[in-house]
Protein backbone atom coordinates (compact mmCIF):
# COMPACT_ATOMS: atom_id res chain seq x y z
CA UNK A 1 0.00 0.00 0.00
CA UNK A 2 1.16 3.53 -0.77
CA UNK A 3 0.64 6.51 1.51
CA UNK A 4 0.75 10.12 0.32
CA UNK A 5 1.92 12.98 2.53
CA UNK A 6 1.58 16.44 0.98
CA UNK A 7 4.54 18.76 1.56
CA UNK A 8 2.65 21.86 2.61
CA UNK A 9 3.32 25.56 2.19
CA UNK A 10 1.60 28.85 2.99
CA UNK A 11 3.94 30.94 0.84
CA UNK A 12 1.90 33.53 -1.11
CA UNK A 13 4.17 32.87 -4.12
CA UNK A 14 2.25 29.82 -5.21
CA UNK A 15 3.71 28.00 -8.22
CA UNK A 16 1.73 26.79 -11.20
CA UNK A 17 0.36 23.32 -10.66
CA UNK A 18 0.11 23.65 -6.89
CA UNK A 19 -2.99 22.14 -5.27
CA UNK A 20 -5.01 23.52 -2.37
CA UNK A 21 -4.97 21.26 0.68
CA UNK A 22 -8.43 20.22 1.89
CA UNK A 23 -9.98 23.46 0.67
CA UNK A 24 -8.05 25.39 3.30
CA UNK A 25 -5.18 27.83 3.75
CA UNK A 26 -2.24 25.74 2.49
CA UNK A 27 -1.05 24.45 -0.85
CA UNK A 28 1.29 21.73 -2.01
CA UNK A 29 3.08 20.91 -5.24
CA UNK A 30 5.10 17.92 -3.98
CA UNK A 31 4.05 14.76 -2.18
CA UNK A 32 6.09 12.31 -0.14
CA UNK A 33 5.24 8.74 -1.14
CA UNK A 34 5.69 6.19 1.63
CA UNK A 35 5.50 2.41 1.62
CA UNK A 36 6.29 0.01 4.43
CA UNK A 37 9.88 -1.24 4.41
CA UNK A 38 10.84 0.98 1.48
CA UNK A 39 12.53 4.39 1.33
CA UNK A 40 10.19 7.31 0.82
CA UNK A 41 10.44 9.51 -2.25
CA UNK A 42 8.91 12.70 -3.64
CA UNK A 43 6.62 13.10 -6.61
CA UNK A 44 4.94 16.12 -8.16
CA UNK A 45 1.41 16.77 -6.98
CA UNK A 46 0.31 16.48 -10.61
CA UNK A 47 1.38 12.82 -10.54
CA UNK A 48 -0.92 11.83 -7.68
CA UNK A 49 -3.41 9.03 -8.37
CA UNK A 50 -6.87 10.46 -8.85
CA UNK A 51 -8.38 8.98 -5.67
CA UNK A 52 -5.52 10.27 -3.49
CA UNK A 53 -5.69 13.68 -5.15
CA UNK A 54 -9.41 13.93 -4.49
CA UNK A 55 -9.03 13.01 -0.80
CA UNK A 56 -6.22 15.51 -0.26
CA UNK A 57 -7.81 18.45 -2.04
CA UNK A 58 -11.58 18.16 -1.49
CA UNK A 59 -12.88 20.96 0.77
CA UNK A 60 -13.94 19.54 4.12
CA UNK A 61 -17.60 19.81 5.01
CA UNK A 62 -18.66 22.05 7.86
CA UNK A 63 -18.20 20.22 11.16
CA UNK A 64 -20.67 20.86 13.99
CA UNK A 65 -21.65 24.07 12.23
CA UNK A 66 -18.07 25.29 11.80
CA UNK A 67 -16.39 25.78 8.44
CA UNK A 68 -13.10 23.93 8.13
CA UNK A 69 -11.44 26.40 5.77
CA UNK A 70 -9.49 28.03 8.63
CA UNK A 71 -8.00 26.76 11.91
CA UNK A 72 -10.42 26.39 14.82
CA UNK A 73 -9.71 26.36 18.55
CA UNK A 74 -11.15 23.78 20.95
CA UNK A 75 -10.90 24.94 24.55
CA UNK A 76 -10.40 22.21 27.16
CA UNK A 77 -12.81 22.18 30.11
CA UNK A 78 -12.02 19.33 32.48
CA UNK A 79 -14.68 18.85 35.15
CA UNK A 80 -12.51 16.32 36.94
CA UNK A 81 -10.49 16.17 40.16
CA UNK A 82 -7.45 14.51 38.60
CA UNK A 83 -6.67 15.75 35.07
CA UNK A 84 -2.93 16.12 34.58
CA UNK A 85 -2.84 19.90 34.17
CA UNK A 86 -5.91 21.44 35.78
CA UNK A 87 -7.50 18.67 37.82
CA UNK A 88 -9.95 20.02 40.38
CA UNK A 89 -9.91 23.62 39.20
CA UNK A 90 -13.24 23.40 37.41
CA UNK A 91 -14.91 20.48 39.17
CA UNK A 92 -17.43 22.77 40.88
CA UNK A 93 -20.30 23.63 38.48
CA UNK A 94 -19.92 27.38 39.06
CA UNK A 95 -16.21 27.25 38.23
CA UNK A 96 -16.86 25.16 35.13
CA UNK A 97 -19.52 27.56 33.89
CA UNK A 98 -17.25 30.56 34.45
CA UNK A 99 -14.34 28.88 32.65
CA UNK A 100 -16.51 27.89 29.70
CA UNK A 101 -17.77 31.45 29.35
CA UNK A 102 -14.23 32.79 29.60
CA UNK A 103 -12.97 30.46 26.87
CA UNK A 104 -15.85 31.36 24.56
CA UNK A 105 -15.09 35.03 25.13
CA UNK A 106 -11.40 34.42 24.41
CA UNK A 107 -12.21 32.96 21.01
CA UNK A 108 -12.80 29.24 21.48
CA UNK A 109 -14.84 27.87 18.58
CA UNK A 110 -15.47 24.65 20.52
CA UNK A 111 -15.62 23.88 24.24
CA UNK A 112 -14.58 20.31 24.99
CA UNK A 113 -16.09 19.06 28.24
CA UNK A 114 -14.76 15.92 29.88
CA UNK A 115 -15.70 14.27 33.17
CA UNK A 116 -13.14 11.46 33.19
CA UNK A 117 -9.38 12.00 33.15
CA UNK A 118 -7.53 9.98 30.52
CA UNK A 119 -4.05 10.92 31.71
CA UNK A 120 -1.59 8.03 32.05
CA UNK A 121 -2.58 5.92 35.06
CA UNK A 122 -6.05 7.43 35.46
CA UNK A 123 -8.80 5.17 36.79
CA UNK A 124 -12.22 4.69 35.21
CA UNK A 125 -15.09 6.89 36.42
CA UNK A 126 -18.55 5.30 36.80
CA UNK A 127 -21.09 6.32 34.17
CA UNK A 128 -23.43 8.01 36.64
CA UNK A 129 -20.65 10.12 38.11
CA UNK A 130 -19.23 11.13 34.73
CA UNK A 131 -22.72 12.08 33.53
CA UNK A 132 -23.38 14.12 36.67
CA UNK A 133 -20.15 16.04 36.10
CA UNK A 134 -20.76 16.88 32.44
CA UNK A 135 -24.42 17.08 31.39
CA UNK A 136 -25.42 19.82 33.88
CA UNK A 137 -22.45 21.98 32.82
CA UNK A 138 -23.41 21.63 29.16
CA UNK A 139 -27.01 22.55 29.95
CA UNK A 140 -25.86 25.56 32.01
CA UNK A 141 -23.59 26.80 29.22
CA UNK A 142 -26.45 26.60 26.74
CA UNK A 143 -28.82 28.28 29.18
CA UNK A 144 -26.24 31.02 29.64
CA UNK A 145 -26.25 31.80 25.94
CA UNK A 146 -23.07 30.03 24.83
CA UNK A 147 -23.37 29.47 21.08
CA UNK A 148 -19.97 27.86 20.50
CA UNK A 149 -19.92 24.21 19.55
CA UNK A 150 -19.66 21.92 22.58
CA UNK A 151 -18.07 18.49 22.44
CA UNK A 152 -18.44 15.76 25.03
CA UNK A 153 -15.10 14.09 25.71
CA UNK A 154 -16.16 10.57 26.66
CA UNK A 155 -15.66 6.90 25.84
CA UNK A 156 -19.15 5.89 26.99
CA UNK A 157 -22.44 5.76 25.16
CA UNK A 158 -24.66 6.65 28.11
CA UNK A 159 -22.55 9.69 28.99
CA UNK A 160 -22.63 10.89 25.38
CA UNK A 161 -26.38 10.38 25.14
CA UNK A 162 -27.01 12.58 28.19
CA UNK A 163 -24.57 15.21 26.94
CA UNK A 164 -26.15 15.39 23.49
CA UNK A 165 -29.57 15.75 25.10
CA UNK A 166 -28.20 18.59 27.23
CA UNK A 167 -26.96 20.49 24.18
CA UNK A 168 -23.60 19.03 23.13
CA UNK A 169 -22.81 19.36 19.44
CA UNK A 170 -20.62 16.31 18.91
CA UNK A 171 -18.76 13.41 20.49
CA UNK A 172 -15.00 13.37 21.11
CA UNK A 173 -14.00 9.74 21.77
CA UNK A 174 -10.37 9.06 22.71
CA UNK A 175 -10.97 5.35 22.19
CA UNK A 176 -12.41 5.61 18.65
CA UNK A 177 -15.37 3.40 19.64
CA UNK A 178 -13.13 0.62 21.00
CA UNK A 179 -14.04 1.11 24.68
CA UNK A 180 -17.84 1.07 24.53
CA UNK A 181 -19.37 -0.27 21.29
CA UNK A 182 -22.68 1.36 22.25
CA UNK A 183 -21.17 4.81 21.69
CA UNK A 184 -21.02 4.20 17.96
CA UNK A 185 -24.76 3.61 17.73
CA UNK A 186 -25.57 6.49 20.09
CA UNK A 187 -23.61 8.81 17.81
CA UNK A 188 -25.16 7.43 14.62
CA UNK A 189 -28.71 7.54 15.98
CA UNK A 190 -28.26 11.16 17.11
CA UNK A 191 -26.87 12.18 13.72
CA UNK A 192 -23.97 13.72 15.63
CA UNK A 193 -20.46 14.35 14.33
CA UNK A 194 -17.61 12.51 16.05
CA UNK A 195 -13.88 12.83 16.55
CA UNK A 196 -12.09 9.47 16.53
CA UNK A 197 -8.70 9.37 18.26
CA UNK A 198 -5.94 6.79 18.18
CA UNK A 199 -4.71 5.37 21.49
CA UNK A 200 -2.58 2.32 22.11
CA UNK A 201 -3.90 0.67 25.26
CA UNK A 202 -5.95 2.23 28.06
CA UNK A 203 -4.99 5.13 30.34
CA UNK A 204 -3.83 2.53 32.85
CA UNK A 205 -1.45 0.79 30.42
CA UNK A 206 -0.75 3.07 27.45
CA UNK A 207 2.61 4.45 28.58
CA UNK A 208 4.11 1.20 29.91
CA UNK A 209 5.88 0.19 26.70
CA UNK A 210 4.34 1.69 23.54
CA UNK A 211 5.62 -0.05 20.42
CA UNK A 212 4.95 0.29 16.67
CA UNK A 213 6.32 -1.06 13.42
CA UNK A 214 5.97 2.42 11.88
CA UNK A 215 4.09 4.79 14.15
CA UNK A 216 2.94 7.16 11.40
CA UNK A 217 1.61 4.43 9.12
CA UNK A 218 0.27 2.29 11.98
CA UNK A 219 -1.78 5.18 13.35
CA UNK A 220 -2.99 6.06 9.85
CA UNK A 221 -4.14 2.48 9.24
CA UNK A 222 -5.92 2.35 12.60
CA UNK A 223 -7.81 5.56 11.90
CA UNK A 224 -8.65 4.48 8.35
CA UNK A 225 -10.20 1.30 9.75
CA UNK A 226 -12.17 3.20 12.41
CA UNK A 227 -13.48 5.71 9.87
CA UNK A 228 -14.67 2.79 7.73
CA UNK A 229 -16.36 1.19 10.75
CA UNK A 230 -18.11 4.45 11.59
CA UNK A 231 -19.33 4.80 8.01
CA UNK A 232 -20.66 1.25 8.11
CA UNK A 233 -22.59 2.16 11.27
CA UNK A 234 -24.28 5.09 9.53
CA UNK A 235 -21.93 7.97 10.34
CA UNK A 236 -20.89 9.59 7.06
CA UNK A 237 -17.27 10.60 6.54
CA UNK A 238 -18.39 14.24 6.37
CA UNK A 239 -19.27 13.99 10.09
CA UNK A 240 -15.97 12.40 11.16
CA UNK A 241 -12.83 14.11 12.46
CA UNK A 242 -9.60 12.25 13.22
CA UNK A 243 -6.97 12.73 15.93
CA UNK A 244 -3.59 10.90 15.95
CA UNK A 245 -3.65 10.86 19.76
CA UNK A 246 -0.42 12.58 20.73
CA UNK A 247 0.72 11.19 24.10
CA UNK A 248 -1.74 8.30 24.14
CA UNK A 249 0.51 5.25 24.02
CA UNK A 250 3.45 7.07 22.43
CA UNK A 251 7.03 7.85 23.37
CA UNK A 252 8.56 11.27 22.82
CA UNK A 253 9.97 10.10 19.48
CA UNK A 254 6.59 8.69 18.44
CA UNK A 255 4.94 12.03 19.21
CA UNK A 256 7.50 13.98 17.18
CA UNK A 257 7.21 11.60 14.23
CA UNK A 258 3.44 12.00 14.17
CA UNK A 259 3.62 15.78 14.37
CA UNK A 260 6.26 16.00 11.62
CA UNK A 261 4.16 13.74 9.39
CA UNK A 262 0.76 15.15 10.34
CA UNK A 263 -0.25 16.14 6.81
CA UNK A 264 -0.39 12.43 5.89
CA UNK A 265 -3.73 12.17 7.72
CA UNK A 266 -5.44 14.47 5.20
CA UNK A 267 -5.49 11.37 3.02
CA UNK A 268 -8.36 10.10 5.17
CA UNK A 269 -10.60 12.84 3.79
CA UNK A 270 -11.52 14.10 7.26
CA UNK A 271 -10.64 17.21 9.30
CA UNK A 272 -7.68 16.70 11.65
CA UNK A 273 -7.66 17.55 15.35
CA UNK A 274 -4.30 18.06 17.04
CA UNK A 275 -4.17 17.89 20.84
CA UNK A 276 -0.73 18.65 22.27
CA UNK A 277 -1.50 21.27 24.90
CA UNK A 278 0.75 21.12 28.00
CA UNK A 279 1.65 17.47 27.40
CA UNK A 280 4.64 15.77 28.95
CA UNK A 281 6.84 15.78 25.84
CA UNK A 282 6.55 19.57 25.71
CA UNK A 283 7.77 19.76 29.28
CA UNK A 284 10.58 17.33 28.54
CA UNK A 285 11.87 19.21 25.50
CA UNK A 286 11.10 22.66 26.89
CA UNK A 287 12.55 22.04 30.33
CA UNK A 288 9.34 22.73 32.25
CA UNK A 289 8.11 20.26 34.85
CA UNK A 290 4.95 22.23 35.72
CA UNK A 291 2.21 21.55 33.16
CA UNK A 292 0.52 24.93 33.60
CA UNK A 293 3.76 26.69 32.54
CA UNK A 294 4.00 24.96 29.17
CA UNK A 295 1.91 27.44 27.16
CA UNK A 296 4.82 28.71 24.99
CA UNK A 297 5.80 25.20 23.94
CA UNK A 298 2.17 24.25 23.42
CA UNK A 299 1.63 27.23 21.13
CA UNK A 300 4.79 26.43 19.14
CA UNK A 301 3.65 22.86 18.44
CA UNK A 302 0.10 24.00 17.67
CA UNK A 303 1.41 26.36 14.99
CA UNK A 304 3.51 23.53 13.56
CA UNK A 305 0.24 21.61 13.24
CA UNK A 306 -1.49 24.52 11.52
CA UNK A 307 1.42 24.65 9.08
CA UNK A 308 0.44 21.11 8.07
CA UNK A 309 -3.25 21.91 7.82
CA UNK A 310 -4.66 20.75 11.17
CA UNK A 311 -8.17 22.19 11.23
CA UNK A 312 -8.77 22.01 15.01
CA UNK A 313 -6.35 22.68 17.87
CA UNK A 314 -7.31 21.37 21.31
CA UNK A 315 -5.83 23.79 23.86
CA UNK A 316 -5.89 24.86 27.49
CA UNK A 317 -4.59 28.37 26.76
CA UNK A 318 -7.23 29.73 24.41
CA UNK A 319 -6.31 33.42 24.42
CA UNK A 320 -2.59 32.81 23.98
CA UNK A 321 -3.17 30.38 21.13
CA UNK A 322 -5.71 32.66 19.45
CA UNK A 323 -3.27 35.56 19.52
CA UNK A 324 -0.42 33.42 18.16
CA UNK A 325 -2.66 31.97 15.45
CA UNK A 326 -3.85 35.42 14.36
CA UNK A 327 -0.26 36.61 14.01
CA UNK A 328 0.84 33.42 12.23
CA UNK A 329 -1.90 33.79 9.64
CA UNK A 330 -1.21 37.50 9.21
CA UNK A 331 2.47 37.04 8.42
CA UNK A 332 2.13 33.85 6.34
CA UNK A 333 -1.12 33.87 4.40
CA UNK A 334 -1.97 37.57 4.75
CA UNK A 335 -5.33 36.62 6.31
CA UNK A 336 -6.09 38.86 9.27
CA UNK A 337 -9.68 37.68 9.84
Amino acid sequence: MRYYRPVTSSDPCRPDGALTLAGGWLWFDRVEVRERDRPSHLIAAADLPEEARARLTAPRADFAGLSMDRPRLMGILNVTPDSFSDGGQFLAPEAALSQGQMMAGAGADIIDIGGESTRPGAVEVPVAEETARTAPVIAALRAGGIEAAISIDTRKGAVASAALAAGASFVNDVSAFTYDPALKQVTADAGAPVCLMHAQGTPQTMQLDPCYDDVLLDVYDFLAAKVAEAEAAGIPRARIMVDPGIGFGKTLDHNLTLIRGLSLFHGLGCPILLGVSRKKFIGTLGGEAEAARRAPGSVAVALAGVAQGAQVLRVHDVWETRQALTLWRSVTTGDVA
